[in-house]
């Protein structure tokens, strides 16, 4: 067989063959110098190494430092540039570092205009070593992410995923990663939570299958040929959306569902976990298999860091220390060349910029709560498309509206997924039972127009609805009522099963977005009122 060369010039080939030459030399000199200057770090069986493992979840597309407000020492944390700055600056001090992500870096205004595409970017700069897939990878289609992920050098794994129907993985189950001879086996997962609360209809091509027995089978294969085995994982409850839900202990999630597979898959080392973004300010131990259990808060505000010291004669953890490293922007430095992307994408997109509206409030999100955010949604949703009632999930709010001036990205930062506004008939009975589904808090309080709800947590999961009124009216629980909700929960997502049982009168390809309808109220009343609240009320014991 003939192979067709690249038509280089004579010229170009010989400077090539020098060039391979000297950076042979080089590599040698350099080896003889690593064996001649032993690594400090290490003791003199050179058995005993220092390792760095740095970890992110939920970035969420968090480019911008967050107020933070519920602070009372530090009033910027995050940003993806200052971000990029303190994992250089730990790299620079400490001698073997690792960068894993937990998923959910997709979502968000750049995200929505790039399809994906910077967050990859911001990435491949930070020199990220792994990352699993979350449920917001998914907020473009399987086929978006199929293409993006292929953009980076790095891992990007799902190891229970599958093409619908097929034992044909849809991506890298696990990778082993290796620097400078220190090797960990690395595995991505993504749990039954997480694939709720995607649109069916942008996976629809693709399985999610257990991933205990998967991770089982994969730990077994990789053990015997690395040191640690660490698993990335987007599971667990869905997260409080809650710019200051690090504040809020009574609303965090947990680890349960990661301490759960924990314990049923020894061989375990580290845990990264994401979607739940429960911060462990240090590492949980799993009292039988010993695995170290870890997350963050997410969107960027803090930086996971574990330091081992490690045996690689044993193939054990000598000792550890775990922690969550604020991410204090005003500190730092923004990364030039992350800035630098961040700054060529913006500039492709001029009108985010443009100033739509203005509120004379902060509109806030209350995950559990009505929510003044939640509430001004809804009821614009409702006017717009001239229904009885307007739902949207908790999870469906982002970002916070600030007070004052109002742009066009805080709109898409609050509003990001490509979510529409479809309007069907419900029964009365229907529209009790998302509520009560509501009430359950698995996705935070759904956000509402058009109705008023008493309701006692302290009763049994499913008659938490006190009383139920309707446009004044006590509820009928056999009429139709005219909803307007996003289309995610029409297709009975986020465990709104109750939606089902409606029929759909102006379907997703006729209907807006509600990004585009929010935007379309502000052109129209530039200084809108701050939401009345009282929607949802919780009877005080």
């Amino acid at each position: 067989m003939r192979v067709r060369l690249p038509s280089f010039s004579f010229k170009s080939v010989r400077i090539y063959h020098y060039r391979r030459f000297y950076i042979a030399l080089f590599c040698l000199v350099s080896s003889f110098v690593s064996f001649a200057n032993a690594d400090p770090k290490t003791d003199s069986s050179g058995s005993i190494r220092e390792i760095t493992i740095l970890h992110t979840n939920d970035f969420e597309s968090a480019f911008n430092p967050i107020p933070a407000y519920w602070l009372d020492d530090v009033n910027f944390l995050g940003g993806g540039a200052e971000l990029a700055t303190l994992v250089e600056q730990i790299r620079a001090r400490e001698d073997l570092v690792y960068l894993f992500d937990a998923g959910d870096m997709f979502t968000g205004l750049l995200s929505n205009r790039t399809q994906g595409e910077l967050l990859m970017e911001m990435m491949i700069t930070m020199r990220y070593d792994a990352m699993a897939i979350g449920n917001h990878e998914y907020d473009y289609g399987w086929e978006n992410l199929r293409k993006q992920k292929n953009r980076a050098p790095f891992p990007i794994m799902g190891a229970n995923i599958f093409y619908k129907g097929t034992d044909i993985p849809f991506a890298q189950p696990y990778a082993i990663v290796e620097k400078e001879g220190f090797r960990i086996g690395v595995i991505g997962i993504i749990g039954e939570d997480a694939r709720s609360v995607v649109l069916p209809s942008f996976v629809a091509e693709l399985d999610f299958r257990d991933p205990a027995p998967i991770v089982r089978e994969a730990v077994a294969y990789l053990k015997p040929d690395v040191d640690l085995v660490v698993v990335l994982a987007h599971m667990g409850m869905t997260a409080p959306m809650q710019t200051d839900a690090e504040a809020h202990p009574e609303i965090q999630r947990g680890v349960e569902a990661d301490l759960a597979l924990v314990g049923a898959v020894p061989g375990i080392d580290i845990f990264i976990g994401g979607h739940a973004d429960n911060g462990t300010e240090k590492p949980i131990v799993h009292p039988k298999t010993g695995t170290l259990v870890v997350q963050t808060y997410g969107h960027g505000i803090r930086l996971g860091y574990i330091k081992l010291k490690y045996d690689t004669d044993a193939k054990k953890i000598l000792s550890y220390e775990g922690k969550l490293l604020p991410v204090e922007s005003e500190k730092l430095v923004p990364h030039p060349l992350v800035a630098q992307k961040i700054e060529h994408y913006r500039k492709q997109y001029p009108e985010i910029e443009a100033v739509v509206g203005r509120m004379d409030r902060r509109l806030i999100r209350s995950y559990n709560t009505e929510s003044s955010l939640g509430s001004f949604a809804a009821d614009i949703m409702r006017k717009s498309a001239d229904t009885e009632i307007a739902f949207i999930n908790a999870g469906g709010l982002r970002s916070d509206l600030p007070e004052g001036e109002v742009s066009f990205g805080n709109v898409i930062d609050a509003f990001p997924f490509p979510n529409r506004v479809v309007v069907m008939d419900l029964a009365g009975k229907d529209i009790l039972g998302v509520l009560e589904q509501s009430m359950t808090l698995e996705r935070g309080m759904i956000q509402s127009s058009g109705l008023v709800a008493h309701y006692d947590l302290a009763r049994p999961i499913g008659s938490r609805v006190v009383d139920l009124e309707i446009g004044g009216l006590p509820v009928d629980l056999e009429q139709k009522y005219r909803v307007a909700v996003a289309d995610l929960l029409a297709e009975g997502a986020d465990l709104y099963s109750s939606f089902l049982n409606g029929t759909i009168t102006r379907d997703r390809k006729d209907s807006p977005k509600i990004s585009e309808v929010i935007l379309q109220y502000f052109s129209d009343v530039p200084a809108p009122d701050f939401p009345k609240q009282g929607r949802l009320i919780p009877i005080e014991r």
